[in-house]
């Protein structure tokens, strides 16, 4: 959906809303990550302590080759259901960013963070003006690809020993969308 000016959201649908990082989501955010650490063990770890989320926000908020979004809940006042960060943004002829996304174990499960990335790779192809996007995710990670499928990305690739991830380097698939592959708005091909 199109901005409006008097929404809090850079974008927003049914019932999501996605919206820069603030430091003063810490205190949610930890909880929420503290809450969730058995769904994102063994493939992420969001900060769970005031330091840790200070640094982490810090690096998205302040440095222009990263974006971090939070997923909101329109329906639950805002509560924190997710995050989406665009890593390695480069301009020039690459246009190009690296996904990396976490729902929260309340939310889990409930389409929102199909509705949250869908809302944010238009905002990535249009206000930020990228031409492609990529998720590179572990092969065993199926309900990541089946979001990054979900959502019009394509596989591309195989990248062994990629990430070094809970104290090993891990092989992972290389997913994808360009611009020119970008669904029509409200199309649901799930």
């Amino acid at each position: 959906m199109p901005h409006d000016d008097s929404s809090p959201y850079l974008a927003e649908g049914p019932r999501v809303g996605v919206r820069h990082f603030t430091y003063a989501d810490g205190a949610e955010f930890t909880a929420r990550a503290r809450e969730s650490k058995d769904l994102h063990h063994p493939w992420l770890f969001p900060p769970d302590s005031t330091a840790a989320y200070a640094a982490y926000a810090g690096r998205l908020i302040e440095d222009p080759a990263k974006a971090g979004f939070l997923v909101c809940e329109k329906d639950a006042d805002g509560a924190l259901a997710g995050f989406i960060n665009i890593n390695n943004i480069v301009e020039g002829a690459f246009q190009c960013g690296a996904l990396g996304y976490g729902a929260f174990a309340h939310a889990a499960g409930r389409g929102l963070m199909r509705e949250a990335l869908d809302l944010v790779v238009r905002y990535a192809f249009g206000p930020m003006g990228l031409h492609r996007l990529e998720i590179n995710v572990q092969p065993a990670n199926t309900a990541s690809i089946a979001l990054a499928r979900a959502c019009g990305f394509r596989l591309e690739g195989f990248s062994p020993d990629m990430l070094f991830i809970d104290g090993a380097w891990r092989d992972h698939e290389r997913w994808a969308i360009t611009k020119e592959m970008l669904r029509p708005a409200g199309r649901d091909s799930a």
